[in-house]
């Protein structure tokens, strides 16, 4: 296993399995560090997403090891994974936001972590600081004069930006995003991708996120990562490859 305090995610010879679909991931190995913007790509089925969900114990992996800001998520008890799992941030393609609630209110629900309550939250109260913190997460996004309106209201591209201001509200070391605007049209996808990419480097944040898109995969990170058949097939600098190497992979 890699150690450091820089190594943001360390994984070490991860496997999965499920019934009915075989071998999802085998042998996994990998790091992140501290900073990177890291895409993972590979056709569908390739175990991509499952990696991801692993990574933060969403899904219990047959064998390896996991670390995650220098916490051994593998062997994790209930409490303290979960503090763990509140310093990340993930997204997902379907933003998940409540839809009749405000657009404040979901900001504010990345907060609850910080013990101020559920119930108040759910009634629509929550402390002056915890509002003021959402207003200007939403103005990182672009969104401040969205706030009082109802989620089921905002476009696509809206509601992936509130999902983002959700997990700002964290103030999470690390953002996992899975197809974070599959569900886009190509021009706001874009300006979604523009804006996380912004944002981990003025927030310091760690970011990985899968991505089917090989233009976003060469546009949007340092590191790039492959998988193909639950195996890890390429896993270096972006700089490094072209685009006909990353075809290969869905082949």
């Amino acid at each position: 296993m890699i150690s450091g305090e820089e190594i943001h995610l360390a994984v070490s010879s991860l496997a999965k399995s499920f019934d009915g679909r075989g071998v999802i991931l085998d042998d996994v190995s990998f790091s992140i560090k501290k900073g990177d913007a890291v895409a993972l790509i590979g056709g569908n089925g390739s175990g991509k997403s499952t990696l991801l969900r692993c990574c933060l114990r969403l899904v219990e992996p047959d064998r390896g090891e996991i670390s995650l800001l220098g916490m051994p998520v593998t062997s994790l008890r209930r409490s303290p994974l979960r503090a763990l799992r509140s310093r990340v941030g993930l997204i997902f393609q379907r933003h998940n936001l409540v839809p009749r609630l405000t657009v404040l209110s979901n900001v504010i629900h990345g907060s609850m972590n910080s013990g101020w309550g559920f119930r108040r939250w759910r009634q629509g109260f929550a402390p002056a600081e915890i509002r003021e913190q959402a207003i200007g997460c939403l103005e990182k996004v672009g969104l401040p004069h969205l706030a009082n309106s109802r989620a089921d209201q905002l476009s696509g591209g809206e509601s992936q930006r509130v999902a983002i201001a959700r997990a700002l509200m964290q103030k999470p070391d690390f953002i996992m995003a899975d197809e974070p605007v599959a569900s886009l049209d190509p021009k706001v996808g874009r300006e979604v991708m523009d804006l996380f990419v912004n944002l981990i480097k003025t927030e310091n944040i760690t970011f990985l996120f899968v991505s089917h898109d090989l233009e976003h995969a060469l546009t949007y990170s340092n590191r790039l990562m492959a998988m193909k058949d639950g195996v890890l097939h390429l896993n270096g600098e972006t700089k490094d490859y072209q685009t006909a190497d990353l075809h290969e992979i869905y082949g």
